[in-house]
């Protein structure tokens, strides 16, 4: 499939605005993939084409996070959740690679409808401390961070708040740690899909290198600054909220059944 420049400048605007969003929250995927399945890319090429942006703003975010000493801390405590999640991430990506076109794009649908349903409740049970007298490892949290892996390789899209979500109801870490450890675990989870991907042919590599760079410079910035501004949960989750709407709409084919054209 060709794409021209202007397709290609799209999907790099595309590729910024989801960097930025996975770094503070999650699901910056809902752009990226919407924007090449209304380019007419067929949803399981655009699956694979948007591990190279994953991978790549992934990398970025982790090399781009401040060496405080509370992030090498967190570093090193977290890193029992690393080898279930990359394993899962691995079983996830070749379950997806012959998966139905139209069965993935409905799967997508649910998965953004769940997100959106998440996005309305109470978001009170968030509000924690990281406790440094409790351990944050557990026999759940080893299990649930393999599916999160499965999930990862599987479709990538929301896994950023999937992961947010057992980190802070589950292990029970303060968001703002919860959110570094996200990144860090991010970048163990693209590497092994992006690699099963790209060896199956199921990277459409311009569109790929388009939202890279777009990712890529979106993820320092939110590492950089925006992770780091006291209401940049706030913003990110209203973006989101338009996005998931939108995408929702998309994934389930509905613009055609409100369009007066």
């Amino acid at each position: 499939m060709d794409f021209g420049l202007v397709d290609l400048i799209i999907l790099a605007v595309c590729g910024f605005a989801a960097g930025i969003i996975n770094t503070v929250a999650g699901n910056g995927s809902a752009i990226t993939l919407t924007a090449m399945i209304v380019m007419g890319v067929p949803a399981t090429i655009a699956n694979g084409t948007n591990r190279v942006g994953a991978f790549t703003q992934t990398l970025t975010s982790v090399l781009s996070l401040r060496k405080t000493n509370r992030t090498k801390l967190l570093f090193k405590e977290s890193s029992w959740v690393f080898i279930p999640s990359f394993i899962g991430s691995i079983v996830g990506a070749f379950l997806a690679i012959d998966l139905d076109e139209i069965l993935l794009k409905r799967i997508i649908g649910i998965i953004m409808l769940l997100l959106l349903a998440s996005f309305l409740l109470n978001p009170k049970r968030w509000n924690i401390a990281t406790d440094p007298n409790r351990s944050q490892k557990s026999t759940l949290g080893f299990i649930m961070f393999f599916f999160v892996g499965v999930y990862t390789g599987f479709i990538q899209m929301g896994v950023g708040i999937l992961m947010l979500a057992l980190l802070v109801l589950i292990s029970k870490y303060a968001i703002k740690d919860a959110n570094i450890i996200k990144l860090i675990l991010g970048f163990v989870l693209a590497t092994a899909p992006f690699l099963v991907f790209a060896f199956s042919s199921g990277i459409i590599w311009s569109a790929g290198i388009a939202l890279a760079v777009g990712q890529a410079l979106g993820a320092y910035i939110g590492a950089r600054y925006v992770l780091y501004h006291p209401k940049a949960f706030v913003w990110t989750k209203s973006v989101l909220l338009a996005v998931l709407i939108y995408s929702v709409l998309e994934m389930f084919d509905l613009f055609a059944l409100i369009s007066p054209f």
